[in-house]
């Protein structure tokens, strides 16, 4: 049984790594002041974090045809093309779609209240992963990784 958990982490490791370090920024905020340099930095790092999380977790389960950003495509799947078209882009389906329910949840809140700002600062943080994802579908940068492929 200690053999399959040990595989579940080292399989699933960066995953429940970054998920760990961001429910700590959240917990040091929620009883931090934002009024003060830390509590100011606890409430960036959660979007950050939420970043990083979205990442490592939407780029596992979805697709962006194009995109350095995104793992390959299946090979060998047959699908109607309407199917394909939605896996084809799911990721960016994917961060557009959550992307409008933070920002509708920010256009709600009070913009200057403790929670407010941590929406509002993760609502840039998915404009900047879909913008990403996007962009490397067509641009490349020399001598990166990514644009090998």
């Amino acid at each position: 049984m200690a053999r399959a958990r040990k595989s579940f982490f080292r399989h699933h490791s960066l995953s429940i790594v970054a998920a760990g370090i961001l429910a700590l920024w959240i917990v040091l905020y929620s009883v931090s002041d934002p009024g003060t340099h830390i509590g100011s930095f606890f409430g960036n790092a959660i979007a950050d974090w939420t970043g990083v999380v979205v990442m490592v977790l939407a780029t596992k389960y979805f697709y962006e045809r194009g995109s350095a950003e995104s793992r390959p495509l299946p090979k060998n799947l047959l699908l109607s093309p309407l199917f394909e078209r939605l896996r084809d882009h799911s990721l960016s389906i994917f961060l557009l779609l959550t992307g409008i329910g933070w920002a509708v949840l920010y256009a709600r809140m009070n913009s200057e209240a403790k929670w407010g700002q941590v929406v509002g600062n993760i609502v840039s943080e998915w404009t900047q992963i879909l913008g990403l994802v996007l962009m490397t579908k067509r641009f490349i940068e020399r001598h990166s990784q990514e644009s090998h492929r």
